[in-house]
């Protein structure tokens, strides 16, 4: 399904959903104008489609205790396919690695890292990171404060395009 073929409805239900994820489906059916068995069966749909992969609670970091963040800059010596998925597999691997994204340029991987604290982070970075076979380089960005952190798609930019496209 792509997502010409999402009808205004059925953006509108992602958009609730991404907003706020544990609201109930007759919540949801009131927000985007349809009865609750109808908006039932479009999530579902959605849902099936891979449109929806999850439902998850966002969670303060430093509340749990996970005061220290960084972005790892991650370069590797091969970039063959093999070389690719065999280190992205690594990073599933790894608790502290919290996001996984291959870059094009002169990086070959950002990692998103929690830990706990400095130490902690640093124990992984030189027993685990850069252990790794076919690592080659690693620069690391201490995240000193969050200016905005919002998950999902901007939805009123996806509404304005496929307006003017039409």
């Amino acid at each position: 399904m792509a997502v010409t073929r999402l009808d205004p409805i059925d953006r509108k239900i992602l958009a609730e959903l991404q907003a706020d994820g544990r609201m109930t489906n007759v919540e949801l059916a009131k927000r985007v104008g349809i009865s609750a068995p109808p908006c039932l069966r479009r999530v579902r749909t959605l849902e099936e489609a891979g449109y929806i992969k999850g439902y998850h609670a966002e969670v303060d970091a430093r509340e749990l205790g996970f005061e220290v963040q960084v972005f790892a800059m991650v370069g590797l010596a091969s970039q063959a396919e093999t070389d690719l998925t065999a280190f992205e597999n690594r990073c599933r691997a790894w608790p502290l690695v919290r996001e996984c994204h291959m870059l094009n340029g002169e990086v070959d991987f950002i990692l998103k890292c929690a830990a706990p604290d400095l130490s902690s982070f640093q124990r992984f970075l030189t027993g685990e990171l850069l252990t790794t076979p076919n690592v080659a380089s690693v620069k690391t960005s201490l995240v000193i404060r969050g200016a905005k952190d919002e998950p999902g798609v901007p939805f009123d930019v996806l509404e304005e395009r496929l307006s003017t496209s039409a």
